[in-house]
């Protein structure tokens, strides 16, 4: 069956949908939601159910329309005082870890293709090219893992790796644009211009994303729109703005986003939980596409002819590649070697290095396809190996902590405006002892009991209430803004 305008729509729905029913059973299995739905585009494709896309250009621009958001929201969701004291083991993991992993893994696959008897066939610099498209830890999945795992972690793990696979999506695009581009004009190519390309990216990105991350957060907190829900439709229109205007300036526009979404999440922004909210909703959204739509593209037959090949490239850079480059850039930090283990083991690989691939197969290098159906292999190993067992490693390495607990027992939040900061109490014996009416409690000046749960029930409390032992007390107190110094 060939996609048309008219079945499109309905066609979609039915994927989507059912994709979002079988990653039920993902939850309770601990399949990596992300893996199932790639398996899903592959059961209704051309080697399954007969659905033929083989359109490239489009499955690269709904990639990277759905990674500019996923990497907002990422940068977002990342709180700046939990990645501060990571930020220079981050930054070097995601700059010169990629490198380090593209140079091992490169030298890898032309050792297979020159002195094995695979005959792969692949020049250094297909190799090289090869290896860059993997060389990042996939974003979306990790973010998704991360958060979909019921696991916190010791060591400042968490930030570490999602400040990592948000950074490091930049320098392994740079990499396989500029392998592309050495491929395709023949062997013409200056070092020197390819680190100048890779400074002025990685300048233009990182200025231009914080520079429009601040101009977004003032756009939000004073446009004063009649309604509410038109502030994150704002939001998800200067995301695509900030993404096409950083290209237009020859920065990294994966770059821009991610800073930009770091500085709005860290700033002070009106209808906060609406804007969350609905970016949780659309990330997922666009996760599904996107996954639906690399499942569909790829005919699982041609990767028959290349699993040994992908096989022998994912496991050497599971067990050798990534933790030599991990442990070598977290040389200089006192990180526990536990630690280390888990961030080598940690590497997935999902969306990005399939999209990634589609560069090769647009600009007409020959043996882009068996590098794409490579790369293809190479992220469901990683999905189906790593994803799958992220919890159980954590746990026998002994660095799993508690689920972080977030929010409140009564599901109540405040808008930043209101500058007031909400805290649970629970009634201990000792509080009971000058009385136990709620009259009697002594609390700080400003602070007002809003709610009282006791067992499932919310009680809405006046002085004369008494409370018992276990009662959860929801308090809200103003916190004074200070006065400017003079």
């Amino acid at each position: 069956m060939i996609f048309g305008i008219e079945n499109i729509f309905f066609l979609g729905a039915v994927l989507i949908f059912i994709s979002i029913v079988i990653s039920k059973w993902g939850y309770k299995f601990g399949v990596p939601t992300l893996l199932l739905f790639l398996f899903t585009g592959m059961l209704f494709g051309s080697d399954g159910l007969g659905l033929e896309f083989q359109n490239y250009e489009s499955a690269q621009f709904i990639g990277m329309l759905s990674l500019s958001v996923i990497l907002f929201t990422g940068g977002m969701d990342t709180k700046f005082q939990e990645i501060r004291p990571v930020l220079a083991q981050g930054l070097l993991l995601s700059t010169v870890g990629v490198i380090l992993t593209t140079a091992v893994t490169g030298l890898l696959i032309y050792y297979l293709s020159v002195w094995t008897r695979l005959d792969i066939g692949l020049s250094l610099p297909l190799s090289f090219l090869l290896a860059a498209t993997v060389s990042s830890t996939d974003s979306a999945s990790v973010f998704n893992l991360l958060r979909s795992q019921r696991i916190g972690l010791r060591h400042n793990l968490r930030p570490t790796l999602e400040l990592e696979s948000g950074s490091n999506d930049p320098m392994a695009y740079m990499l396989t644009i500029a392998l592309v581009d050495l491929i395709v004009s023949s062997g013409h190519f200056s070092a020197g211009s390819l680190l100048l390309k890779i400074g002025i990216q990685l300048l233009v990105g990182g200025g231009f994303g914080f520079l429009s991350g601040k101009l977004l957060v003032w756009i939000v907190n004073h446009i004063n729109l009649p309604n509410p829900s038109l502030y994150p439709v704002l939001m998800l229109c200067l995301i695509m703005i900030i993404f096409t205007m950083t290209d237009l300036l020859h920065g990294n526009s994966y770059l821009a986003v991610y800073v930009a979404g770091l500085v709005a999440g860290n700033s002070r922004l009106s209808y906060r939980r609406e804007t969350s909210t609905f970016m949780q909703g659309i990330t997922w959204l666009l996760q599904i596409v996107m996954f639906l739509t690399l499942g569909l593209l790829v005919n699982p037959h041609e990767m028959l002819s290349v699993w040994l090949v992908a096989l022998a490239i994912g496991l050497f850079m599971m067990f050798f590649a990534r933790p030599v480059s991990v442990f070598l850039c977290l040389l200089p930090f006192r990180v526990p070697r536990k630690a280390k283990i888990f961030l080598s083991w940690v590497g997935l690989r999902g969306a990005v290095p399939i999209i990634f691939a589609t560069y090769p197969i647009i600009a007409g290098i020959e043996d882009a396809d068996f590098l794409f159906n490579v790369v293809f292999v190479i992220t469901l190993l990683s999905l189906s190996l790593q994803g799958t067992t992220i919890s159980s490693v954590a746990r026998r390495l002994d660095l799993a902590l508690p689920e972080p607990k977030e929010g409140n027992e009564f599901g109540v939040e405040l808008p930043e405006e209101l500058n007031s900061q909400l805290t649970e109490i629970i009634i201990k014996p000792s509080d009971l002892s000058e009385g136990s009416r709620l009259a009697d409690m002594h609390f700080e000046e400003g602070t007002l009991v809003m709610m009282v749960k006791r067992g499932n029930s919310i009680i809405v409390p006046n002085g004369r209430l008494v409370l018992c032992e276990g009662d959860i007390l929801l308090t809200i107190t103003h916190q004074e803004t200070p006065e400017p110094t003079r």
